[in-house]
């Protein structure tokens, strides 16, 4: 295990990370129109599913043979699901009699567990990721590699959340997002839809043709 291969990982889970997503945008939600907290909150929730993706990740690039693609077809169905169904929310989003956008989550770390643990760009991106930075590095991955990476690349989980949460508290970024939620959030819920329609799109066809 070199001191290279552990930065790799740690460097695909940070752009893992910032690479924008149906995550990204909810996050911009939450954390301009609540505050760093509750943006913190649902990175805290995230992690757990960066945490599954790329261990999932990790297994598949190590042992590309050990898992059919049934397993991650039904993940992408079930996750196309979900979000399609929060895109039609935050799409249809109105505001209250209090000004707040009707879909701001009551309870930020369980709307992040919710995310990072359905989030249908996850698996892709982090196969995407984790292969071409481990690439040059073929040769020494194995299985007595797995838990090294996998710490490593939580490393930069926390390394970019903490970039993340710095700019979603920046003051500018508030003051755009409070003026303009109810657009942006009816915005995030078209392109929710479009990630969800894609997902089941993707995977739709690998489960039909098992059934």
């Amino acid at each position: 295990m070199t001191f290279g291969l552990l930065l790799a990982s740690a460097l695909s889970g940070a752009a893992y990370t910032l690479a924008p997503g149906p995550a990204f945008l909810a996050l911009l939600g939450i954390g301009a129109g609540r505050g760093r907290r509750a943006g913190a909150l649902f990175l805290c929730g995230h992690f757990v599913g960066d945490v599954l993706w790329a261990a999932l990740s990790l297994t598949a690039i190590i042992g590309a043979r050990t898992i059919g693609s049934l397993f991650f077809d039904v993940l992408g169905l079930v996750c196309g699901i979900y979000l399609c169904w929060l895109g039609v929310r935050s799409a249809t989003a109105t505001r209250g009699i209090d000004g707040a956008v009707t879909t701001e989550p009551k309870r930020p770390l369980l709307r992040g567990l919710a995310f990072g643990l359905s989030n249908p760009k996850a698996y892709p991106v982090a196969v995407a990721m984790f292969t071409a930075l481990l690439a040059r590095y073929a040769s020494a991955l194995d299985w007595s590699a797995f838990v090294p990476l996998l710490a490593a690349a939580c490393v930069g989980f926390v390394a970019a959340d903490g970039v993340l949460i710095t700019v979603i508290g920046a003051g500018v970024v508030r003051r755009f997002y409070r003026r303009h939620a109810l657009w942006v959030t009816r915005v995030s819920g078209v392109l929710f839809l479009g990630f969800g329609m894609h997902a089941i799109a993707t995977a739709a066809p690998g489960v039909w043709r098992r059934i």
